[in-house]
């Protein structure tokens, strides 16, 4: 038979997140969920160590099947030379598509480049631009590495995945779970049909306020992707100085 690329026809075998979520029998319970947790744990472990100098850093994410001959693609790569220009690493998912476009522009401007890799349910190998990879076979687990070592996030056209990390972090900034930091949209054309909705019905029935709409920018510009975060940084800075200011104010009193 054939090797395909598509996804849908590849090979199935199962993977730790889909033991994880299944319904134990019950006569598993005590074998398996609960030894589970030590295999979690030593992945969070494994993740906190690598990248804990990952003092700054973004996130790009973005689909795995875009084409090196796409638009999107030659600007993640641009997107990403810029960012490592400015003193950032570049942390993505470690695949192919945007992220390797990413992970590429980083390699190749001689920066820091992450590839946080997933066990899926067919092979996906981790792309070549990487100078710094994980494996990673819990979804949240690798989630919570995107959140917590990265600046901002970096949001290029693309599917399920990509729209799970932007509505999980706009949620968590929503509900005040992290800091405020920037979610950028890349691609106006490809995010204005959600963005429409959002504001034609989600915010015209209550579902979500006016303020919800200024957590993340859109742009089709890579400069100014690297310029909405290093502004956001240089506000984060003030404010910090300020509640510094605040505190010696009324350690005097």
């Amino acid at each position: 038979m054939a090797k395909t690329d598509n996804p849908d026809e590849r090979q199935h075998h199962a993977t730790q997140d889909e033991q994880l979520l299944e319904s134990p029998r019950h006569d598993e319970f005590t074998h398996t969920d609960t030894w589970r947790v030590f295999r979690i744990m030593g992945e969070f472990v494994e993740g906190f160590d690598e990248l804990a100098t990952l003092t700054r850093a973004v996130a790009i994410f973005g689909s795995a099947r875009t084409l090196p001959d796409n638009p999107a693609y030659h600007a993640a790569q641009e997107t990403a030379a810029l960012f490592i220009r400015e003193g950032f690493a570049v942390i993505t998912g470690g695949g192919p598509g945007i992220m390797e476009a990413a992970n590429k522009g980083a390699f190749e401007a001689g920066g820091l480049s992450v590839g946080c890799n997933i066990e899926l349910p067919f092979e996906q190998r981790p792309n070549a631009f990487q100078t710094r990879s994980l494996t990673f076979r819990y979804f949240f687990v690798r989630k919570m590495m995107f959140v917590k070592y990265s600046l901002g996030f970096i949001i290029f056209p693309g599917g399920f995945g990509t729209l799970d990390e932007l509505f999980e972090a706009l949620t968590l900034i929503q509900t005040k779970k992290i800091r405020n930091f920037p979610i950028v949209l890349f691609g106006s054309a490809y995010w204005s049909g959600l963005l429409d909705w959002i504001r034609e019905v989600a915010l015209k029935e209550g579902k979500v306020s006016a303020q919800d709409l200024e957590l993340f920018k859109v742009t089709d510009s890579p400069s100014e992707v690297v310029q909405i975060v290093i502004n956001s940084q240089s506000s984060l800075r003030d404010m910090d100085q300020n509640v510094s200011d605040e505190y010696r104010v009324v350690e005097k009193l």
